[in-house]
This record gives C-alpha cells, sequence and structure tokens, in this order.
C-alpha cells in the first residue's frame, strides 16, 4: 500500500491543472472594477478564517460586515480596520446588525455569506437580486426546496456564485476524481464516503441571552428554540478571545443538519463531482439498520453504491473509491492508493496554511467574478451535494428506504416523505 501524506496545493488555475473542464462564460454580466469591494454576513469564528484568506489576494477590500451578536461586529471591525492601517489603505469599514444594508450598498460587489444554515437561502436570493455575486459557505441551504430556488435565482439574474467546498481545490481530491473519471480504477463496485453521523435533538439547557446578542433575529425564518451559549460561541475583547468551540448548531435538527450534511457538503461532494452527477444524485436512500448495514447507504443509478460508513482504523473522515482491481483513499493531506501508478505527481509544497483559507479556492473564485464564469464549485453543484446530505436525514428521521427521482427532485410515489423538502418557517418570514 502506498501512503502520501504532504498536503500540496496548487497555485496555478485550479480547473487547468486539475484537467477539468470548465463550464461557459456566463452573458449579460458588466466586469468589476479592479478593486472587488467585500461585505460578509455572519461573523463568527469561519469568517476571521476566511477573512484571512480574502486578504492574501490582492485587488480586493473588505468595506463592511453584519451580524446579530455585537461584539462580534466589534471584532471584525477592529481586525479590518488594523489591517488596513497597516497595509496603508484608506480605512472604509462598517458594521451592521441589519445584512439589508449591505445589500442595499451599490458600492459592494460581493457579500460573503457566513450565517448558519438556516438563513444561507433567503440572504443569499436576496443578495442575487441585489445584483451581488456571492461566496456561500456550506452547506448552500437547509432543505432542497430552498436549493432548488437559490439555484434558479443563481441563474436568473446572473449571479457568480462560489460554494465553500474547499476539498475541490485540493489536489489530492482533484487527482482522485481524475482517476474515477478516466477509469483508472476500472468499473466501480464500492464508494465509502465517511461523513459522521446525522444530527441529534437540541438537549442544551436554556441560558440568559447576552445583552448585545439579538437571539429573535438569529433565529430568523427557524422556528423558536431557546439560547444556549453551544449554538453561539461567546467571545470577549478585553481581553480578547475567539470562540473555543464550533457554533453547535451544525449538530442539533432544530438548527443543523448534523454531520451528515455539514461533512457530506465535503466528502459526498467529491462522489458526485467524480461520478459527474453535479445535477443529480442518488436514485435510492437506505438508512442505517435496514437490509444488514448501520450505516447510511446511497445507491446510484445501476446499482452502485456510496456509503456514509468509515474505512480507517482512526474513522478519519475522507472518501474511498474501490473497483474489483483497485482502490484509493483520500483524506484531508493524505492520499493512498493500491498501486504506485495510481499515486499523485509530486508537485511544488506549498506551505498550506489553515485548511479552510486555503488560497487556490479563492483565487478561482474572485478570477471567476472578474470573467464573469462559474467557480469550481459553482451552485448546482453545492445544491446537489447538500441534496445528499439532507436525503439521508430524511430517510433516517423515517426509518426507511426512500426511492428519490434525481431529475424531478422528488421522492417516488411518498408524499410523506415529499412534505420534508421544505420545513415552515417562523411568521414573517418566507422565500423571496
Amino acid at each position: 500500500m502506498n501512503n502520501f501524506t504532504r498536503r500540496k496545493f496548487i497555485k496555478t488555475s485550479i480547473m487547468g491543472a486539475a484537467g477539468l473542464s470548465m463550464l461557459p462564460l456566463m452573458k449579460g454580466c458588466t466586469p468589476p472594477s479592479d478593486t472587488l469591494r467585500l461585505g460578509f454576513i455572519g461573523l463568527g469564528r469561519q469568517t476571521i478564517s476566511l477573512m484571512n484568506g480574502f486578504h492574501e489576494n490582492p485587488g480586493i477590500k473588505i468595506v463592511a460586515g453584519a451580524d446579530v451578536y455585537g461584539r462580534k461586529r466589534d471584532r471584525f471591525e477592529m481586525l479590518v480596520r488594523n489591517f488596513q492601517e497597516e497595509t496603508e489603505q484608506s480605512v472604509d469599514i462598517e458594521t451592521t446588525e441589519d445584512y439589508t444594508r449591505i445589500l442595499e450598498r451599490d458600492d459592494i460587489d460581493i457579500v460573503v455569506i457566513v450565517t448558519p444554515d438556516h438563513w444561507h437561502a433567503i440572504q443569499a436570493i436576496e443578495a442575487c437580486r441585489a445584483g451581488k455575486d456571492i461566496y456561500l459557505e456550506k452547506p448552500v441551504t437547509f432543505t432542497i426546496r430552498e436549493g432548488i430556488e437559490l439555484t434558479r435565482a443563481v441563474r436568473q439574474n446572473n449571479t457568480v456564485l462560489g460554494v465553500g467546498s474547499q476539498q475541490r481545490s485540493d489536489a489530492f481530491f482533484q487527482h482522485a476524481v481524475n482517476l474515477v473519471r478516466e477509469n483508472r480504477l476500472g468499473d466501480l463496485t464500492k464508494i465509502n464516503a465517511w461523513v459522521g453521523p446525522p444530527p441529534r435533538p437540541y438537549d442544551q439547557p436554556e441560558v440568559e441571552v447576552p445583552g448585545d446578542l439579538n437571539w429573535d433575529l438569529w433565529l430568523g425564518p427557524n422556528p423558536y428554540v431557546h439560547y444556549n451559549p453551544d449554538l453561539n460561541p461567546p467571545i470577549t475583547l478585553n481581553p480578547p478571545q475567539n470562540e473555543q468551540i464550533w457554533g453547535g448548531w451544525r449538530w442539533y435538527k432544530e438548527t443543523g443538519g448534523g454531520f451528515m450534511t455539514d461533512w457530506g457538503a465535503h466528502n459526498f461532494d467529491i462522489v458526485q463531482w467524480a461520478l459527474n452527477k453535479d445535477n443529480s444524485g442518488p436514485v435510492e436512500i437506505i438508512p442505517g439498520g435496514h437490509e444488514g448495514s448501520e450505516y447510511v447507504r446511497f445507491v446510484y443509478e445501476g446499482g452502485l453504491v456510496m456509503a456514509n460508513e468509515p474505512f480507517t482504523e482512526d474513522e478519519n473522515f475522507g472518501v474511498r473509491f474501490a473497483s474489483d482491481d483497485a482502490w484509493i483513499e483520500v483524506h484531508r493531506g493524505q492520499f493512498r492508493a493500491s498501486d504506485d501508478s495510481l499515486m499523485p505527481r509530486e508537485d511544488e509544497d506549498v506551505d498550506a496554511e489553515e485548511y479552510e483559507t486555503a488560497s487556490p479556492h479563492l483565487v478561482d473564485f474572485l478570477k471567476c467574478v472578474r470573467e464573469r464564469r462559474d467557480p469550481i464549485a459553482p451552485v448546482e453543484a453545492g445544491h446537489r451535494s447538500n441534496s445528499v446530505g439532507v436525503l439521508g436525514n430524511i430517510a433516517t428521521f423515517l426509518d426507511r428506504p426512500l426511492r428519490w427521482n434525481p431529475a424531478e427532485q422528488r421522492f417516488v410515489d411518498d408524499i410523506e416523505a415529499d412534505r420534508r423538502l421544505h420545513r415552515e418557517y417562523r411568521e414573517g418570514y418566507r422565500l423571496p
């Protein structure tokens, strides 16, 4: 067995280096000015990483941020102001509680949406209609219907939308995708895409809401749940202390999709990409505890099975493609194969920053904004990969196998399952 553990990133055009074809240029859009002006919506832990990543790229300026938590607004403004002063730029940064003020500004080219999943669809669709390009964190939406409506809005408004599925810009994952597409493994017999479990019920005790956190606005369209700092981790400014944990809203079925959508948006995405399913998906979903397996399985047309099942002793998240004669396994920073001929070539080493700010992914997005074409992770891919995770959760909640029609994006003769393609919003909210 071969084991290649050094992380490598490709400096040049990601798609060109990977040998994967670009989508056509988008029509009807005027290229932006030399300097792209960015506004962030959601100013938590992930935004700090993305902000640092965007700052590494020339020709951009972060000028605005919105968040419902006052201390996070203050931290964001302080960090951006310090950067602009240290790099001898004119100081130009404003923050607000109301994200719509960012969408109303004519001088902002791009909005970076880093809010909890239940806000993504409304904010991204409104940004499309406001004429903004979008970098949207994954998973792109909370429900499948939201993803359908967001995809429509992106195309109707000629928006350049890039999804934060950074593994598409990683040389190891690109190599794995090319091997599958080129049939270098032969006919696949099994795929493992280990992402972790579905969400669990929200079981945290109620805690008093901090005075500078607008909890009602944090909830937005989400049905009411009480506040606990696990959902929105606190920070301090004096002394400075950033979030010590990721926002736990991801792990609860009332506020997120669990690991199934959080990591599914990465590893299911690689499988979808490799199988040329960016506009499609599986045809059957079998929840754990059925047909002899404790893990959720997804069956594609022709019978190929992708199992949300670990394949290493340490249960590291990753993807395994196997045929009768060969296999490859890919994780972040690690590649293994059954034969030397399947190993990646040794491209130039690049010192990698934190994985979430891996420069090639943001470079690709910004280049596509300027050239008016789809990024390596376009909206359709983000929506369909997220749909896989959502389907896994629906089958788990209903505790029975489901048949899915990926062309029509609905279940086959199953009204009960179809009802879960969306959920009711709180009063006063609706899809734009």
